[in-house]
């Protein structure tokens, strides 16, 4: 187990994932209960610089100011209210598991993500940012712990996440589960002087080969366990009233770039 203040890198790192007896055990035990449940982590509000992760006392979440791990598995998540959305536990109206294909709740029509209006930049509150919110799931493997925790990204944490993905991971010949990553915060402030806090995604080490090949087991076994569903947990995350930014020219160029290389994963 890596000390705290000790450089992490992959050597050190205590990499624990779910082998053959602890899947079965998982299985035995959860059967008739439903899928395993994940540790969830959000972003904070109003510029908060540190995670809140859920310990042995449920009302007494463990406060760190890093989450050091190896993305298995992430994948984006949309919805949208016909009402502007005030953080309450109402359903969405329209939600898309794969940030792709759309499905109204009470129609059922499907909707392609891309052309719909609700999805286009300029389409939020004033104009500003989009009317759907484009979140992301990102299931982190932290030392020690075989059990991915789960943190949501919230649509101002999107470009940083891409642009980590498409130039530190995928230009080097990698996916997100053969290196190491860090994850820290940061305080901004949106066009409206709103303060919020955004993920930072850092490169910390790339994994031996013997991990990788456990690493990429791990994420495939996480396919099948996620919950497929979307839940008000993925889009209480921060202040609602701060817009996700359009994307620039040089995030936009780096995520063509990856659009050539084989895709990270594919959908639930």
């Amino acid at each position: 187990m890596t000390k705290k203040n000790e450089l992490v890198t992959a050597e050190k790192f205590n990499l624990t994932v779910l082998d053959g007896e602890i899947s079965a055990a998982i299985s035995e035990e959860l059967d008739g209960l439903g899928p395993i449940p994940f540790d969830k982590v959000k972003i904070p509000s109003g510029g908060g610089l540190a995670f809140e992760i859920p310990g042995e006392d449920e009302d007494n979440p463990d406060t760190v100011n890093e989450i050091v791990g190896v993305i298995l598995y992430h994948y984006p998540v949309n919805a949208y209210w016909d009402e502007i959305y005030n953080g309450s536990n109402t359903p969405p109206n329209c939600a898309s598991l794969d940030g792709k294909r759309g499905v109204r709740a009470d129609t059922g029509e499907v909707c392609n993500c891309a052309e719909c209006e609700f999805n286009q930049y300029g389409s939020g509150e004033n104009g500003v940012g989009k009317a759907c919110k484009n979140t992301h799931r990102c299931y982190v493997l932290r030392e020690g712990n075989p059990i991915p925790l789960l943190l949501t990204l919230p649509p101002t944490s999107l470009k940083g996440l891409r642009d980590f993905i498409g130039k530190k991971v995928l230009l080097k010949g990698l996916r997100s589960y053969d290196v190491l990553s860090k994850i820290t915060l940061k305080k901004d402030k949106s066009s409206g002087g709103i303060t919020y806090s955004k993920a930072v995604f850092s490169f910390v080490d790339e994994l031996s080969p013997e991990q990788r090949i456990r690493t990429k087991k791990m994420a495939e076994m996480l396919k099948t366990m996620v919950q497929p569903d979307v839940t008000t947990d993925d889009y209480n995350v921060e202040n609602p009233a701060v817009p996700a930014e359009k994307p620039d020219a040089v995030v936009e160029a780096v995520s063509e770039t990856a659009e050539e290389l084989p895709p990270q994963f594919v959908e639930v």
